[in-house]
């Protein structure tokens, strides 16, 4: 049975991974899980300075799912290279870093930075305000998100995913957008906005107002949004959004993804990912599947 994938030309030893900011950069859960058996590890973002995040309260559990806002607090690009890249090297698995910014500037110096360190694909997070175009999102403009593709590209050494925004009216004009920018693979679904009042204290349970909204809740409108863009552009994706259980990480591939992030799961059951991949492998000695790529997209 051969669980392989591969994306933009990186072979993955399965499909599964976890999704950026829900596992810290692999150290704080290397104690739970092996992570030799997980695809790859995807790092929580890293900025070219230092990030605080947001005030707090900043996590807010709702009905089904989570809100966060935490600001993609990080420790810098600096910090990152000389503390988390040789944690990671210790494991056979993949490597992909997230990289975030409030300008095309900020990516740039993270994507060169990386360039010669021992890594396997970036994954370009552009649901960050873009501060130049007035703290709108990079990911919510069609035309933000093919230039910050583009320039990413040029100074790219490894192969870059773009990890597009739901929060958009037609998901497939941005996936057509990143692929028009030259992008390796998309991601998606980041976080849906959402919101959550404190009755008794008559305020907001976030101090930011707003969260991203992440957890099985999403789910529906992840598989949907990955179908429509497996079936918009040609390049491969990597679908997330609520996937809890291996049948759950099934319906994103069959809808068109070709690897699966799971992220809100890890926090209430650390051993997650690998449940995920045990899932799936049960589900193909179940039903005789012999190779994992005969179920991409199988559903039309």
């Amino acid at each position: 049975m051969n669980m392989k994938v591969s994306l933009a030309g990186v072979e993955f030893q399965n499909p599964v991974m976890e999704a950026s900011g829900t596992f810290g950069s692999g150290a704080e859960y290397g104690e739970f899980v092996d992570l030799n058996r997980l695809g790859a590890v995807v790092t929580k973002g890293v900025a070219n300075v230092p990030w605080p995040g947001n005030p707090t309260p900043r996590i807010a559990e709702t009905y089904g799912g989570m809100l966060n806002a935490i600001g993609l607090q990080n420790p810098g690009i600096d910090t990152f290279i000389k503390r988390d890249i040789p944690f990671l090297k210790q494991y056979q698995t993949k490597i992909i870093v997230n990289v975030c910014g409030k300008t095309t500037e900020d990516y740039i110096e993270v994507v060169e930075r990386l360039g010669d360190e021992p890594i396997d694909m970036l994954e370009i997070n552009i649901s960050c305000p873009n501060v130049k175009e007035g703290g709108i999102a990079f990911g919510q403009d069609p035309k933000a998100v093919e230039a910050i593709t583009r320039a990413c590209k040029a100074y790219a050494k490894q192969p870059v995913i773009m990890k597009l925004s739901p929060n958009v009216t037609d998901i497939t004009v941005m996936a057509k957008a990143a692929e028009a920018g030259g992008a390796d693979v998309i991601s998606l679904i980041n976080t849906l906005t959402g919101m959550k009042i404190d009755v008794n204290r008559r305020t907001f349970a976030l101090a930011n107002q707003t969260g991203g909204l992440s957890g099985p809740a999403i789910k529906p409108v992840a598989v949907r949004m990955v179908y429509q863009a497996a079936n918009a552009v040609r390049i491969p994706i990597i679908g997330m959004g609520g996937i809890q259980t291996g049948e759950d990480a099934l319906e994103f591939i069959l809808a068109g993804a070709s690897a699966v992030a799971v992220g809100t799961a890890n926090f209430r059951n650390p051993h997650a990912t690998l449940d995920v991949i045990e899932g799936i492998n049960d589900y193909m000695e179940k039903n005789k599947i012999e190779d994992i790529k005969s179920l991409i997209g199988a559903v039309k």
